[in-house]
């Protein structure tokens, strides 16, 4: 059962380790929008530090100075197991323990507002890459949550707290399963939360992330929530990222 994964004792066959030259950041910001990737390498002075490479080619990550602040910039990829992976070598590549992830998130409750923010409390771990990094449960604590919420309370910003469902299958996104997550308490759905707490947890490093709220499953049929085209209040508004830049500055100064 993918359940009893998790397995602390015994070695890992494959051991990250930092690397001895790893430049040192304040915190780590990663995307998953290539249209944000785009707006930051255009508006931001950005110097490739390093790249994480895979069998799929290389991932270039950027250092962006702001505020008096050296920070991290790359492009993840979607789903648990690919962003988990991507933040391992983020582990062993930079020196820094912060992690500010943030991308769009499918609805559940169709009184939030599309392009509202939504900062997760807690994850359903409907994955199977969360298993192997901490003991099973149903859900797993998003323990920052508070942290990323007074950031919102400070700078403003409007935003909801609730339960987010992770999952790797979005296309087995039954009506069965979000009436159960929805009666959960649940406010999101999306690929990736679960298996980054997971890592974060397990290697000792701090995740602080958030949503915007996009397409609506709480409706008689899936609403895209969006015009053809469409960019802001999206997960490709440009503005989410400056949210990300000074979450960044707030948390590296608590």
């Amino acid at each position: 059962m993918i359940t009893d994964s998790f397995d602390n004792k015994t070695n890992a066959i494959i051991t990250p380790q930092r690397v001895a030259d790893a430049p040192k950041v304040d915190a780590c910001i990663q995307t998953f929008s290539w249209k944000i990737e785009e707006f930051v390498l255009a508006n931001f002075d950005c110097k490739k530090i390093t790249s994480i490479w895979s069998v799929t080619g290389e991932t270039p990550v950027y250092g962006i100075e702001y505020k008096g602040k050296h920070f991290a910039f790359f492009k993840t990829y979607v789903g648990a197991p690919a962003a988990v992976a991507n933040t391992e070598d983020a582990l062993q590549l930079l020196d820094t323990d912060k992690f500010i992830v943030f991308g769009g998130a499918g609805c559940l409750n169709k009184e939030i507002a599309r392009g509202k923010v939504m900062v997760p409390t807690e994850a359903y771990r409907d994955e199977g890459t969360s298993y192997h990094y901490t003991p099973a449960t149903d859900y797993i604590t998003v323990k920052n949550a508070d942290v990323v919420a007074s950031f919102m309370e400070e700078a403003g910003l409007p935003y909801v707290k609730g339960k987010t469902w992770t999952t790797d299958a979005f296309y087995r996104e039954t009506t069965g399963n979000f009436e159960k997550r929805k009666a959960d308490g649940c406010i999101s759905v999306e690929m990736e939360c679960a298996g980054l707490q997971a890592v974060c947890d397990f290697r000792g490093a701090e995740l602080y992330t958030f949503f915007t709220s996009g397409d609506l499953l709480d409706a008689p049929k899936w609403d895209l929530r969006k015009k053809e085209g469409q960019i802001v209040g999206t997960q490709h508004d440009a503005g989410h990222f400056d949210i990300a830049l000074e979450l960044a500055v707030y948390v590296t100064e608590k």
